[in-house]
């Protein structure tokens, strides 16, 4: 699992596998890092991924089980919006996978969608053949959404809302929703609004941003990491909801939350925002290349390419990759800054893609958002003492 203990020289294997079925998106988001950022490859390569790609991508993910006898892998079908494709290609795509894989694997599948294209038909065939369905949006009324368009300027939520609710239905299939901050909405609204809808887990993402390409915030300069009482716009939007969250009773699993409040309680991490743990994904992109995690690609052209591909190359062979192992190598893979803090083992540095910096050290710097960090991870860890301590 992504947080598993490992020594200085155990080989962690890819677990998670996020395949691109589809390079183009029915919507255009105005703050989304892939379409609207630096890096354009997604210009060159096909639209949809070819039959033969993915055998290929199959086969490599059997491949990489056989030898590292895994138990189980995750897969998830990502875009663009995967649903440009209609149901059957996803279909065939994780049948190829499943027949590819060694005895005694089992596949988990998944889509991220924007929501707009699902229809109840859709939800009984993807939920019948073992999917879970995770949507992206901004909060739980229109209002919020309204960075959400499509290439015409219209908006998303009034198809999103209806995906909602048909997800609502289908708990077995829900899988959750990612919301990407937006520092000039209110969190209790955000937050309140997503809670309404009912997900099984909401998990709340910092913009992709970096020290060369700071995040949208108020009036003023990044603070400097690990500054005396730095301005922490997102730390404070965070916090709000935390305190929500946490005395408001029964409702959505906040996945930043629990890894921090799991981080502070020794557990190690299963996500590549905060903790330590060796990063377990790898993307497969339409024209079958091996790639990086795409949030590599907000800070430039070519950062989550690796020169491999399905065809020619092994996952053991990303495995060796040097910016895999820069990902993969925990404290040893941070500044001196971030190794020195107390904070470390919780933080992990934070993103890896938000610590880039073009004119001075690269990803060797502290987060852009290390005080927005610092001040969530001090405020969850006075709460978790304060109510240990009445107990």
């Amino acid at each position: 699992m992504a947080g598993e203990k490992t020594g200085p020289t155990a080989v962690v294997p890819f677990r998670q596998f996020v395949l691109k079925v589809h390079s183009r998106c029915n919507l255009a988001c105005t703050y989304c890092y892939i379409y609207a950022g630096p890096d354009r490859s997604w210009r060159a390569r096909p639209p949809t991924v070819p039959a033969a790609t993915m055998r290929q991508t199959a086969l490599r993910i059997a491949e990489h089980a056989r030898t590292h006898r895994l138990r189980e892998v995750r897969i998830d079908l990502h875009g663009g919006e995967p649903l440009l494709t209609g149901p059957g290609p996803l279909l065939d795509q994780a049948a190829a996978v499943r027949a590819a894989l060694p005895a005694g694997c089992t596949a988990e599948f998944g889509v991220q969608t924007n929501g707009t294209l699902l229809t109840r038909d859709m939800i009984d065939t993807l939920g019948a053949a073992g999917f879970r369905l995770g949507l992206s949006l901004d909060g739980g009324s229109p209002g919020l959404n309204r960075r959400r368009v499509d290439h015409a300027g219209r908006p998303s939520w009034p198809a999103v809302s209806r995906a909602v609710r048909l997800l609502r239905d289908r708990p077995e299939v829900f899988a959750g929703i990612l919301c990407t901050i937006d520092i000039t909405a209110g969190p209790a609204e955000v937050y309140g609004s997503l809670r309404a809808l009912d997900p099984p887990m909401v998990d709340f993402l910092l913009p992709h941003a970096n020290w060369s390409s700071p995040p949208p915030a108020a009036a003023g300069p990044r603070p400097a990491p690990l500054g005396p009482a730095g301005r922490a716009p997102y730390g404070d939007w965070l916090c709000t909801v935390f305190d929500l969250w946490w005395d408001g009773g029964p409702g959505p699993r906040v996945r930043v939350f629990t890894e921090i409040l799991g981080l502070l309680l020794g557990r190690p991490s299963s996500s590549e925002a905060v903790g330590l743990s060796p990063v377990v994904a790898l993307v497969v992109d339409t024209d079958g290349a091996i790639e990086q995690v795409d949030s590599l690609k907000s800070t430039y052209e070519g950062a989550a390419a690796t020169g491999l591909d399905v065809f020619h190359h092994s996952f053991d062979d990303a495995l060796a990759h040097p910016g895999m192992a820069a990902r993969r190598s925990g404290r040893d893979g941070l500044g001196a800054q971030c190794r020195g803090c107390a904070l470390v083992e919780v933080c992990g540095g934070g993103n890896y893609a938000h610590r880039y910096r073009a004119d001075a050290g690269g990803f060797s710097n502290p987060s852009v958002y290390c005080a927005d960090l610092e001040r969530l991870i001090r405020h969850i860890a006075a709460r978790l003492e304060a109510t240990v301590a009445l107990n």
